[in-house]
């Protein structure tokens, strides 16, 4: 390659550059970092709340919806497919004050532990948060004492929400397949 072709290859590269470089200009660059960061400051908020978990019966509110081949032998019933649509309340009783409800998937997701992948959705249906939603989704080992499981998203007051929920299981009465599960959800939101 002559001098000539270098130097032209050279100096449409500096040109490139340059025009690249203009494209921010200084003021331009300010008045992005001013709108950022007068943006509202993040919020937090800290929900106590039980989830009725009624697993029997024609009111049932957990429904096995699938299984693997291997879900009858297995010890953590590996494949299990549920959904859910519990009654969310402010105290462990099921006749507490009503929130909404917690609607989604859970999957025995663990060959030798009984732990959930689990997918749900707070609806809250009451009270300062109506008709915003808080989406957890996780692991969750039952057996575990207290649980933490991720707060990934959130629509209305919650909307762009994050942070973790500390799950625990309040009471079980095997005679009647009923559960209260307690939940303090830390979550962040614009």
């Amino acid at each position: 390659m002559s001098k000539v072709g270098t130097f032209l290859i050279l100096f449409s590269f500096i040109i490139s550059a340059t025009n690249v470089i203009s494209i921010i200009e200084p003021n331009e660059a300010q008045i992005w970092v001013q709108n950022y960061m007068s943006q509202p400051k993040e919020k937090v908020a800290t929900l106590h709340f039980y989830l009725q978990d009624d697993l029997s019966g024609p009111d049932a509110t957990v429904w096995e919806v699938a299984r693997s081949e291997i879900t009858s032998n297995s010890s953590s019933a590996f494949g299990q497919v549920s959904v859910l649509d519990d009654l969310v309340t402010t105290g462990p009783d099921r006749n507490s004050e009503k929130l909404g409800r917690a609607q989604g998937l859970v999957t025995s997701s663990d060959l030798k532990e009984l732990s959930l992948a689990t997918n749900i959705n707070i609806v809250f249906k009451a009270g300062k948060y109506n008709g915003s939603t808080i989406s957890i989704l996780g692991r969750n080992a039952i057996t575990t004492a207290h649980r933490e499981l991720p707060v990934v998203g959130g629509t209305g007051i919650f909307r762009m929400a994050r942070g973790f929920a500390i799950t625990s299981t309040h009471s079980y009465d095997p005679v009647e397949n009923y559960g209260v599960l307690e939940y303090t959800v830390y979550v962040f939101y614009v």
